[in-house]
């Protein structure tokens, strides 16, 4: 059974920084690029950075977030994370981590995901 287990998120100042982790299990990581998508209150999901499978070489980011955030996977814990800095409180949303059979490209549109973990919520304010 696929699960993805999101966490990391909290109230954070704008310009704060915070790092979201999702924790992969039931599948084999290596073979899934990785992606993360937000909803904010009120709107439509929003994809906001992919990093493909294998060797995680290739980024990929939402013109949104480009220069804030960063993300990255760790092969050996399972497990894909989104730095996110230079909060603002537009990013304010639940965040949430999705698989994607790898070589698919990137795909940002949410009905064609499968596989999704729970939401953590981020809110930027002061």
């Amino acid at each position: 059974e696929v699960q993805l287990q999101a966490s990391g998120g909290g109230l954070v100042q704008p310009g704060g920084s915070l790092r979201l982790s999702c924790a992969a299990s039931g599948f084999t990581f290596g073979n899934y690029d990785m992606n993360w998508f937000r909803q904010a209150p009120g709107k439509g999901p929003e994809w906001v950075s992919a990093i493909n499978g294998g060797g995680g070489s290739t980024i990929h980011c939402a013109d949104s977030v480009k220069g804030r955030f960063t993300i990255a996977r760790d092969g050996a814990k399972n497990t894909v994370h989104l730095q996110m800095n230079s909060l603002k409180p537009e990013d304010t949303a639940v965040y949430y981590c999705a698989a994607d059979e790898m070589g698919l490209g990137v795909r940002t549109d949410p009905r064609e995901y499968e596989h999704w973990g729970q939401g953590t919520q981020v809110t930027v304010s002061s």
